[in-house]
């Protein structure tokens, strides 16, 4: 038969192995829940780098689409060029065709003086 120090060594010993057995059981459980975790977050990111991605795939969209718009806008600037040209030289001729009328309007003046003066007409003032 066993003797009652047997027993309790094996006792102790059944219980030392559960014991160890439940340490290896949660540090494992442990374990794998932050391994879980890190893959939580790993995934987290690659959706947030797809995510980006898009925005940055939609930004390069709107910049190609308002580097369209500034040419547009270039060409439309180019041929105003040439009418501020001609709007230019309309401007210079009417200024020159004031100048004319002003000289005529002083030199009708001037005649129209000359023959209130001839007929004796006394002036409208």
């Amino acid at each position: 038969m066993a003797t009652p120090a047997k027993v309790v060594a094996a006792g102790q010993r059944d219980e030392l192995a559960e014991s160890l057995a439940e340490l290896f059981t949660n540090v494992s459980l442990m374990v794998r829940g932050e391994l879980q975790g890190t893959n939580n977050q790993l995934a987290l990111l690659e959706k947030m780098n797809h995510r980006v991605a898009e925005e940055y795939n939609n930004n390069g969209d709107v910049a190609s689409g308002l580097r369209v718009f500034v040419e547009q806008l270039n060409e439309k600037n180019q041929r105003f060029g040439e009418y501020t040209s001609q709007i230019d030289a309309i401007d210079k001729q009417v200024t020159e065709f004031e100048a004319v009328v002003s000289m005529l309007d002083k030199h009708v003046s001037l005649l129209e003086k000359k023959v209130k003066s001839a007929y004796h007409i006394a002036p409208t003032q």
